[in-house]
């Protein structure tokens, strides 16, 4: 699933082309995605794209008229491409520019949505009840301590929850972790603040790192451009079970958490 160093490198590659562009037309050839694409976004023709932000994974194409939110789902991604280039088998959406431009939205499982607003995008009922961005000011190891005391729950749960901070999906999750040393069954509401204020750092330094490569490609997501993440070089835990540790070079150990995957190392990790 395309996390938020991957839908904020779609953000970025598309609104060179996007923003500030009017609308020419909305083909929507397949409406069934995980929420029925709404007749009402056909109200997005002939309206100027005013922002282009991300919140949590969702992309916000903001108009004076009203917002489309966008979310890539397991497999969904976005391309810019000329007008008049066909479509593939799972090509559901474009938005067509007149600046001979469009914006195809290709999600091959349709677990993505697309869906408009004329509302404030803010008390949309997908987006009013999420935590704060992680990398702004609004995030850091203060407000985790504060939000984990009692708290019994794992901390790899406690922060991939997207109520005490957003987009820290299972791979970031893994990685900060292991950045801070904290292993991923301790209990949340045990971890000291000065602990909290390192893995704060932690996961703003790992979701930086990973835009700054791209996104991180484990299966098929690549950004705007067609072109993969490289940040799955850098991996230090996810995907490396049995496998060396980078700093101490005991084995990696995999265990399965609400599901997922995770990764660790019980000598490195307390």
């Amino acid at each position: 699933m395309p996390e938020l160093p991957e839908v904020e490198v779609s953000r970025l590659g598309i609104t060179p082309h996007l923003l500030g562009e009017s609308v020419m037309r909305v083909v929507v050839r397949n409406a069934s995605l995980r929420w029925p694409v709404p007749a009402e976004l056909q109200e997005l023709t002939g309206l100027t794209v005013t922002g282009i932000r991300r919140r949590a994974k969702y992309l916000l194409l903001e108009t004076d008229w009203g917002t489309a939110i966008l979310h890539l789902g397991m497999s969904g991604n976005l391309r810019v491409l000329p007008h008049g280039t066909p479509a593939g088998k799972h090509d559901h959406v474009d938005i067509e520019f007149a600046n001979g431009k469009l914006l195809r939205l290709n999600d091959p499982r349709r677990f993505g949505c697309l869906l408009w607003t004329r509302d404030p995008v803010e008390e949309h009922p997908l987006l009013a009840s999420l935590g704060p961005e992680p990398l702004t000011d609004d995030f850091d190891g203060d407000l985790l301590f504060k939000r984990s005391r009692g708290r019994k729950t794992a901390v790899k749960q406690f922060i991939m929850d997207n109520h005490t901070v957003v987009g820290v999906g299972n791979i970031y999750a893994n990685e900060s972790l292991f950045a801070a040393s904290i292993h991923p069954k301790r209990e949340a509401g045990s971890i000291s603040r000065a602990r909290y204020l390192k893995l704060a750092d932690e996961i703003k330094a790992v979701l930086a790192r990973a835009i700054g490569q791209g996104g991180t490609t484990l299966k098929d997501f690549t950004g705007s451009d067609g072109k993969p993440g490289y940040f799955v070089q850098e991996l230090q835990v996810y995907g490396r079970a049995e496998q060396p540790c980078a700093r101490c070079g005991g084995l990696l150990k995999e265990i399965r958490m609400n599901g997922r995957s995770t990764v660790y190392c019980s000598r490195c990790q307390r």
